[in-house]
């Protein structure tokens, strides 16, 4: 008998192991066996072949309708063209050099599986040289495929999922039943089924009623190992001593209070409370704020940085670009006035030094930085990834503040924590304005306290959204060209926002959003390019009007004078790439025009229609440019967008887009998900009820010691990679 720590090898035979390991990463028997089927085929049913996606390696279960070898024209040796028929669809497959197929193999009538990659040959589908499983063969192993419900499996080029089902059979006839990890009270109050009963229900049970019992629990497995992961986090933070800040009634949070010159909404004051008295304790505030576009996280993140310089501590705040970090340092240093000039003429009396740390900054520019962080003569610290450097110290770090999280780690943001100076914890709050659905919050946020701001400033236009199809009517995409003339020739400005830079230089362009997930027209021309749209429209529609660029191979000084410009309105239109889709703030700008629309998120297009119409006097406008035609998935999004302009609305749609992606690798959207069975968008219930159970668990035995399996458990699907990414999704 074996158990589940045991290698392939060692249980199965021939090159079966090798394959496993090479294509897909199994190494042992619980590795095999949490490799589940990704779907379970009635025997009398055939899968449909329609939604086939191209790139997709799939398995079908078809009918040859029929085999025919013909010579090839342009080489020597023959082709062999199948057609296979589910009962509606029928599809192509293509081997080569296998003259005997169309006589002995592929017969019409005969009932096989097919798997390979789905590839485009011209405007149709087609599997090229796919390997296949008759069934109706004599050998004894086919009688597997007999079964009245045959699962599939995740496979790919070089291992099929009969190889994987053959595999299972074999791990099973010899296994010894695993322990269980899930104590019997959870399993009885839930009415789960046991691991062992589990494991073989959802690879060889024939009941669909069975299956399904035995995914639920499975995905119970999943859903606890990652809440346990994330409450042991809550809890080994809340531990750690963090400076008490509290609040003080004649320092400088009261100054800029008393200075505002508009009135804070509701959602801030109330987001405002819950920070202060989170700063003013002794365990370190862990909070993410979200909130839409253009909420005013900036300002409720400024009061908070501000009460903790009143206790004599520093606040630290970081940039996902060096673009944003510099905004930010603009943009407090002109919130505050003189009360952020420190040590320069007319600095009010109680005024503190802003400091900008990036990795572009010059020796002696950085030196003085670097001197002004530890010394403490600066209270905030703006920068972008070089403030988690080594060399980077602070003399005392009260708060850090991680704004766009989704840029960044756990990595990251716990290389700050160890900052404080004095073995305490400093503040985290988390800001971002990509509404996160409840499912996301609770699964990937999970360790984090969650604020939201929904309600925007007085005073804040409406922005319109259209779709400009460019393919279909080009004369629109004159129209927006004349129309970014027409705000220009009333003194206001525009973006213009491209998905490339232009020609790679030594490897992918480093603002390349990529092609939104889904995408499989593999024909498209390439996406258009800032460095060669920009002189286009200087050249043509936009000839006469001040045309700036804005990139990430751009130094930090040439993105620094570019941004004055622009925000100093010397420049009337930025042709820039998405390194201005968060905290750029440009009040004159009222026209984002964006090309390739189809080419970006749902959230991405909504955070970059963000930065115009933010004055309040000029209703923003957004163009949103696409060739894909009318009734497409890509134009279906973009009408979304230009539908609602409700962020958590659009983060909704855009995880049910981008179906998760692998919220626990770094593949953050598509198909593959390194939780095998469990879904954020359908299984929430479980979710809420699996952070319930851990938290009560976490709470009575922080380290598990009385439930062995259910570390084990945590441990084995949430490794210390993987679990590193829980917050990057």
């Amino acid at each position: 008998m074996v158990g589940m720590d045991d290698r392939l090898d060692v249980v199965l035979g021939g090159r079966t192991p090798k394959l496993l390991a090479e294509h897909l990463d199994l190494h042992t028997v619980a590795d095999l066996l949490r490799h589940y089927p990704r779907k379970h085929v009635d025997q009398g049913q055939l899968t449909p072949i329609a939604g086939l996606v191209p790139g997709e390696h799939v398995t079908v279960l078809a009918e040859v309708s029929s085999c025919k070898s013909r010579r090839m024209e342009q080489r020597k040796g023959t082709i062999q063209q199948a057609v296979i028929w589910d009962g509606r669809r029928t599809l192509k497959c293509t081997f080569f050099n296998q003259p005997w197929l169309p006589d002995k193999e592929l017969l019409p009538g005969r009932r096989a599986l097919f798997a390979g990659k789905v590839t485009r040959y011209g405007k149709t589908l087609q599997l090229a040289h796919p390997s296949f499983l008759p069934l109706d063969e004599d050998a004894d192993d086919v009688d597997e495929f007999r079964r009245p419900i045959i699962p599939v499996y995740p496979a790919t080029k070089g291992i099929d999922s009969w190889t994987i089902q053959r595999s299972v059979r074999q791990v099973f006839d010899v296994l010894d039943d695993p322990d269980d990890p899930l104590p019997e009270s959870l399993r009885m109050e839930y009415r789960l089924p046991g691991l062992a009963e589990a494991l073989r229900a959802v690879h060889r049970s024939d009941d669909r009623a069975v299956i399904a019992a035995a995914r639920h629990r499975l995905m119970w497995d999943e859903a606890l190992a990652v809440q346990l992961t994330l409450a042991r986090r809550r809890h080994d933070a809340a531990q750690r001593p963090a400076p008490a800040c509290p609040r003080c009634d004649d320092g400088l949070a009261a100054a800029f209070d008393a200075r505002l010159p508009f009135e804070l909404t509701t959602g801030q004051l109330q987001v405002g409370e819950q920070l202060a008295a989170e700063l003013s304790g002794e365990h370190p505030m862990n909070r993410l704020l979200q909130g839409e576009v253009g909420s005013g996280k900036t300002v409720v993140a400024l009061r908070a940085m501000l009460q903790v310089l009143d206790s004599g501590r520093q606040a630290a705040l970081l940039a996902p670009t060096e673009v944003l970090a510099a905004q930010h340092a603009r943009s407090l240093r002109e919130m505050l006035g003189d009360l952020g000039r420190a040590g320069e003429l007319g600095a009010a009396e109680q005024a503190t030094r802003i400091t900008l740390l990036t990795g572009s900054l010059g020796a002696r520019a950085r030196k003085d930085a670097l001197l002004e962080a530890a010394s403490g003569a600066a209270g905030i610290v703006i920068g972008t990834h070089a403030l988690i450097q080594d060399r980077v110290s602070f003399a005392e770090l009260g708060l850090v503040v991680v704004d766009e999280q989704h840029r960044f780690g756990v990595e990251q943001r716990d290389a700050l924590r160890s900052r404080a100076g004095d073995g305490s914890s400093p503040h985290v709050l988390v800001m971002t304005a990509t509404p996160i659905p409840r499912t996301v919050a609770m699964t990937v946020f999970g360790d984090l306290e969650v604020s939201s701001l929904r309600e925007l400033p007085r005073g804040r236009s409406p922005i319109a959204t259209s779709v400009v199809p460019s393919g279909e009517k080009p004369s629109w995409l004159d129209r927006a060209w004349l129309r970014i003339s027409e705000e220009v020739a009333a003194g206001r400005q525009a973006f213009v926002v491209c998905p490339r830079i232009g020609e790679q230089a030594a490897g992918e362009d480093v603002d390349d959003p990529g092609s939104d997930p889904g995408d499989d027209d593999d024909e498209r021309r390439p996406p258009l390019a800032v460095l060669d749209v920009a002189p286009q429209l200087a050249d043509g529609p936009l000839h006469g009007l001040r045309v700036g660029v804005l990139h990430g191979r751009l130094g930090v000084d040439e993105k620094d004078t570019v941004m004055r410009r622009f925000t100093g309105a010397e420049l009337d239109v930025l042709v820039a790439t998405t390194v201005v889709e968060v905290g750029v703030d440009v009040p004159n700008a009222t026209v984002m025009l964006i090309l390739d629309a189809d080419r970006f998120g749902v959230s991405q297009l909504h955070q970059l229609r963000g930065r115009v119409g933010r004055a309040g006097q000029h209703p923003g406008l957004c163009l949103l440019v696409t060739e894909s035609p009318d009734g497409t998935v890509a134009r279906e999004r973009l009408d979304a967008v230009a539908a609602t302009t409700d962020g958590f609305e659009l983060a909704q749609l855009d995880l049910e887009l981008r179906r998760e992606g692998d919220v626990l690798g770094a593949t953050q959207s598509g198909r593959r998900s390194g939780l095998k069975l469990l879904s954020l968008l359908r299984d929430g219930d479980l979710i809420a009820q699996a952070r319930s159970e851990a938290q009560r668990l976490v709470s009575v035995d922080p380290a598990l010691r009385g439930y062995p399996g259910l570390a084990r458990l945590a441990d084995d699907l949430l490794d210390e990679d993987r679990a590193g990414f829980l917050e990057k999704v």
